[in-house]
């Protein structure tokens, strides 16, 4: 069984300038990674992560470490921010992460990182919820509990825009995830946006209307695993044995064999803190790439160009790049065709399809 987490974890980015400014002093210089046979894998509770857990504890990921003669640590963090900041400080080769905050976390701290594989974005698990009225407009003037600095903040200022606001409209009161369902069911909050399971546990209060939601934006908060880009390049034997792998737990997650894919879902949903049901109503909302060349074409399209374009203006409008940052261009982000967004001379966020069309092709 994969260990079961008992404290809830997010994809919140609190407070990222300092974590930013803790993890600047603690990365060290840039140097060429050597070619290496251990490596070491974070990942955190998410619906859209616990393959990984699921994979590890059924022997996946190590059957394709030996295919490729490298051993394969994977680890579970109990708090996500920390697996990040312990892969941006050098402790972890590989970590799993939304878009946003591989920009503005390792990214922003000078620590080159490249998508090896995009395995999802939220088509619903993340959303705004308004307190008797199903009108998003209704948000004018309310007071709008939330994880700053997190993806759910990217999604109201997503939602603020569809309508013609921004956030000089409303206020933005920073609420642990946690507390969010207890500060919605009071009296005093009107106005909340969250994301699974916290989520659904709101939108089934008598008066909550979820107005706005990420199948609104579709494809822009995905989640992902990153490697170092000096690690990948000289060990391209890690990108395979982590696609490989990726791409057999979907098989067995998604595939034909009905009760092979109900028994690991089950497992991944009691891993996450609920049950199959709960955590099938979340997979619901989620959009897999359990496909691989469907994930390619996701890539090649013109949806991360748009994406990284938005993640890097609210990125830089709320600080997020560092204080040096004069621009959202201060950071360069490379695209699967080799283009670059922002600065050419500080590339620090790569999307790569190279080792997701090797699945689709049968290379690996």
């Amino acid at each position: 069984m994969i260990q079961r987490q008992t404290k809830s974890t997010s994809r919140v980015v609190g407070f990222l300038c300092a974590a930013a400014l803790s993890v600047s002093v603690v990365v060290p210089g840039h140097a060429v990674a050597q070619e290496r046979d251990s490596f070491r894998v974070a990942w955190s509770i998410y619906v859209g992560w616990m393959p990984w857990g699921w994979g590890e504890a059924e022997g996946i990921v190590d059957k394709w470490a030996d295919k490729y003669d490298i051993d394969i640590d994977v680890v579970q963090i109990n708090d996500y921010i920390e697996s990040i900041n312990l892969y941006t400080g050098g402790e972890f080769d590989a970590v799993t992460i939304t878009n946003m905050d591989a920009l503005t976390i390792p990214a922003a701290g000078g620590v080159d990182t490249t998508a090896l594989i995009v395995g999802d974005f939220s088509d619903g698990n993340d959303g705004v919820v308004l307190k008797d009225t199903d009108n998003l407009e209704d948000i004018e003037g309310q007071r709008v509990h939330l994880v700053e600095l997190s993806v759910s903040h990217y999604l109201l200022a997503r939602a603020l825009e569809s309508v013609g606001m921004t956030e000089r409209d409303i206020q933005v009161v920073n609420t642990a995830d946690a507390d969010i369902v207890a500060a919605f069911s009071s009296d005093d909050v009107r106005a909340v946006t969250t994301w699974n399971p916290q989520l659904n546990e709101i939108r089934g209060m008598d008066n909550a209307n979820v107005v706005f939601d990420s199948s609104q934006i579709p494809g822009e908060i995905m989640d992902l695993m990153v490697v170092k880009t000096d690690v990948l390049e000289a060990n391209p034997e890690l990108g395979k044995a982590l696609t490989g792998a990726w791409y057999e737990i979907m098989d067995v997650m998604f595939g034909d064999d009905s009760e092979a894919a109900e028994n690991a879902r089950a497992d991944m949903g009691e891993a996450a803190g609920t049950d199959l049901e709960g955590y099938e109503a979340q997979l619901e909302l989620t959009r897999f790439f359990d496909d691989p060349a469907d994930g390619v074409s996701f890539l090649e399209s013109d949806q991360p160009r748009e994406t990284m374009d938005n993640v890097r203006e609210f990125a830089f409008e709320h600080g997020l790049l560092g204080e040096s940052a004069p621009s959202p261009d201060f950071v360069g982000i490379e695209l699967p065709d080799g283009s670059v967004l922002g600065n050419e001379g500080n590339v620090n966020l790569r999307f790569t399809a190279e080792y997701m069309r090797m699945a689709a092709d049968g290379e690996l």
